[in-house]
C-alpha cells in the first residue's frame, strides 16, 4: 500500500503534536514543519511514549517558517494532505493588531499555495471559534456565523483567525478550485499536553492552580479537549464529504469562576480562587496588567455554540469541558509544573 503523507505545519504546537500522534496511530506518515530543526527531537520525544517504534519511524521533519517562502516547496513535495495548524495565540493583545493578523493571513496563504503547487488536493485548516462567534448576536451560534470584525470588542486574535480563515476559503474559490478544504474551529483548548511545551490555554489552568488571583473575572469560553480536536482533524482527512465545510470543535462552555470551582473541588488544599471579581476591580488592575486589559470587552459574556454538525457528520462524542479541565490539571500536577 502506498505510504500516505500528511504535512502538518507548526508540528511543535500543543494541538499539532496531538494531531500528529493521532495520524501516526492511524497509519499515516507525518511530515511536520518547524521553524528550526533543532526542535525535531523535542517533538519526537513527546510522541515516543505513545507510539511503537514502527509508527514513530513514519515521522519526519522539514524546516520552513511561515514568514518566509524558503523551504515550503520542498516541505510539500510528495505529501498528499496539508493540515495547517500554526498560528500565534497571545496571552495579551499586541499594541498593533497587524503583528498578529499579517503572519496569520500570509502564513495560511503561503502554506496553501505551497501545498497546491506541489499537487496536494486535500487541506484541513485549524481555525478557531473566535472566527465564528459574533459578539453582537444572542443565542446559540453555529458554522454559518462569522465574527464581526467591526464590533468594538473584537480582539486582534479574533481578527487574525477570522481573516486567515476567510483568506483560505477565498484562495480555494479564486486560485485553487481543485483543492478540497475543511476548516476545524476549536474553542479554548484543554486536555493533557504531550510535553511541557504547551500553549496559552494551559497557562491559564496553571495560573488557576497556582492561586495567583484572589478573584476571577466573569468571562467564559467555548471549551474543547485537545484529543477531540485531533480526532476531528483525522476524521476530516478520512471523510471527503467534509470538504467545503467548517466544523466547530466544542464540548461546551464554562466561565472562569466555574473553572475555579471544578479545580477547587479536585484540589481542596490548594489556594484556588472561586470568587467573582467586580468589574471596577478589573478596570483598576487592567491599568497595570495587559492580560486583564485584553479581556475587559468579554466581561459578563458566555458564548454558546452548536457542535451538531460535528456530532452528526463526523460522529464526534465530545469530552465534557469539566473533564477536559481536570485532565489538564492532573497532567500539570503530575509534572510538578504548578
Amino acid at each position: 500500500m502506498e505510504k500516505r503523507v500528511v504535512l502538518i505545519t507548526g508540528v511543535s504546537g500543543f494541538i499539532a503534536k496531538h494531531i500528529a500522534l493521532r495520524l501516526l496511530q492511524a497509519g499515516w506518515a507525518v511530515r511536520g514543519t518547524l521553524r528550526s530543526l533543532d526542535r525535531a527531537e523535542e517533538v519526537r520525544a513527546a510522541l515516543h511514549p505513545h507510539l511503537t517504534d514502527k509508527s514513530l519511524a513514519r515521522l519526519s521533519f522539514a524546516e520552513a517558517d511561515l514568514t518566509s517562502d524558503a523551504g515550503w516547496a520542498e516541505a510539500a513535495q510528495g505529501a498528499h494532505v496539508l493540515i495547517h495548524t500554526a498560528s500565534p495565540f497571545p496571552m495579551s493583545q499586541p499594541k498593533d493588531p497587524a503583528d498578529l493578523v499579517r503572519p496569520a493571513v500570509e502564513g495560511t496563504l503561503r502554506a496553501l499555495r505551497a501545498a497546491y503547487g506541489a499537487g496536494i488536493r486535500r487541506a484541513v485548516v485549524t481555525s478557531s471559534t473566535v472566527a465564528v462567534i459574533n459578539e453582537g448576536k444572542r443565542g446559540i451560534q453555529d458554522e454559518s456565523d462569522w465574527c464581526d470584525l467591526t464590533a468594538p470588542g473584537t480582539t486582534a486574535y479574533a481578527t487574525s483567525k477570522t481573516m486567515a480563515e476567510r483568506a483560505a476559503w477565498e484562495f480555494v474559490a479564486k486560485e485553487a478550485p481543485g483543492l478540497a478544504l475543511t476548516c476545524i474551529n476549536p474553542g479554548f483548548v484543554l486536555g493533557p499536553p504531550l510535553d511541557k511545551h504547551f500553549g496559552t490555554s494551559m497557562n491559564v489552568v496553571q495560573r488557576l492552580l497556582r492561586g495567583k488571583d484572589p478573584m476571577l473575572p466573569m468571562i467564559g469560553f467555548v471549551c474543547v479537549d485537545v484529543r477531540d480536536v485531533a480526532e476531528m482533524h483525522l476524521r476530516a482527512v478520512l471523510r471527503p464529504e467534509t470538504s467545503g465545510k467548517r466544523y466547530l470543535a466544542a464540548g461546551g462552555s464554562m466561565t472562569m469562576p466555574d473553572m475555579g470551582l471544578v479545580l477547587k473541588t479536585a484540589y481542596p488544599h490548594r489556594r484556588i480562587a472561586t470568587r467573582v471579581a467586580p468589574l471596577f476591580v478589573l478596570r483598576l488592575l487592567a491599568m497595570f496588567d495587559p492580560a486583564i486589559r485584553g479581556i475587559l470587552p468579554q466581561i459578563g459574556q458566555l458564548a454558546q455554540v452548536s457542535n451538531a454538525r460535528a456530532t452528526r457528520e463526523m460522529g464526534m462524542q465530545f469530552i465534557e469541558p469539566a473533564d477536559a479541565l481536570r485532565a489538564s490539571a492532573e497532567w500539570l500536577v503530575s509534572q510538578n509544573t504548578v
